[in-house]
C-alpha cells in the first residue's frame, strides 16, 4: 500500500492513543479489511492479543515465525491456543531447515553470528509474508526495551512498507499479567520458571531475580532484539 500522509497518521494517533486494546484491534480490522495480520511470538502479550481477537471475533490473520528452534513448551502453547479459541495460527518457516542452514552457514549460527541467524530464520520469512497485507499488529510494549520506548500506537513501518499497529504499547507488564490471570488466558509455563521473555532455545535463558526481563535473550551480548521491531531513523 502507499504510505499514509503525515496528517492521516496523526489523525489515527489522536483517535487511537486513548483507546483500549480491543478497540484498537477492531479499528485495524475495519480500516484494513482482509489486509491486516498479527505476527505472534506466543509471549504473554501475544496471548492477550489472541484472546482479544477471539473475543471480538475479529477477522485478523494470525501467524507465527516458526524458526524450528522454539521450546517444546511454545509448540504446546500454540496447539492449546488454537484449541481454546477455535482459530488457526499459521506457521511461517525459513527456506532452510536448521540442518540445511548448518551445512550452508556453519554449525550453530546463532552462536557465531546471531544477527545472521535472526535474518535467515525470522526477518526473511517475515519479508515473504507482509507484502500481502496493508497493516500488521505487534505485541510490543514501550517498557520492554529502549528500541521500543517511543513506539506509537499506530505508525508507518518503513522497513516493511506497511502500517504497524501496537495495541498494547502503553500497557505495563503488571497489566499484561493481570489480564492473563483475570481471563484465564493460556500462557507458556516457562514464564513461571524464570523466563519473562521466550524466544529460540539456543538464545534464551532464565533470568535471575532483579535482572532486566530481557537479560535472558542473547545472554552475554549487547543484542536484545531479533530485528523485527527496530525503528528506522525518522520512521513514524
Amino acid at each position: 500500500m502507499s504510505r499514509p500522509s503525515r496528517d492521516e497518521l496523526q489523525r489515527w494517533l489522536d483517535e487511537l492513543d486513548p483507546q483500549p486494546a480491543g478497540d484498537i484491534l477492531r479499528w485495524a480490522a475495519e480500516r484494513f479489511p482482509g489486509k491486516v495480520t498479527f505476527a505472534t511470538g506466543f509471549g504473554l502479550e501475544g496471548c492477550v492479543l489472541i484472546d482479544l481477537i477471539a473475543r471480538g471475533s475479529l477477522p485478523i490473520d494470525l501467524f507465527t515465525l516458526d524458526t524450528g528452534l522454539l521450546f517444546p513448551e511454545t509448540y504446546d502453547l500454540w496447539r492449546r491456543l488454537e484449541a481454546r479459541y477455535g482459530l488457526t495460527v499459521r506457521g511461517v518457516r525459513p527456506e532452510q531447515t536448521v540442518d540445511e542452514q548448518a551445512r550452508a552457514e556453519g554449525p550453530e549460527l546463532w552462536g557465531t553470528d546471531p544477527d545472521r541467524c535472526c535474518e535467515l530464520r525470522k526477518t526473511r520469512p517475515l519479508l515473504g509474508v507482509l507484502p500481502a497485507f496493508d497493516a500488521w499488529i505487534s505485541a510490543i510494549r514501550r517498557d520492554q526495551t529502549s528500541d521500543r520506548a517511543d513506539a506509537p500506537v499506530v505508525g508507518w513501518d518503513g522497513r516493511f512498507g506497511l502500517v504497524k499497529v501496537n495495541p498494547l504499547v502503553r500497557w505495563t507488564f503488571d497489566q499484561v499479567r493481570a489480564y492473563v490471570r483475570d481471563h484465564d488466558v493460556p500462557f507458556n509455563p516457562l514464564h513461571d520458571r524464570g523466563y519473562p521473555s521466550v524466544g529460540c532455545t539456543p538464545c534464551t535463558t532464565a533470568v535471575a531475580p532483579g535482572e532486566d526481563p530481557r537479560a535472558g535473550r542473547w545472554r552475554g551480548r549487547e543484542k536484545k532484539e531479533c530485528g523485527l521491531h527496530i525503528r528506522l531513523q525518522g520512521q513514524q
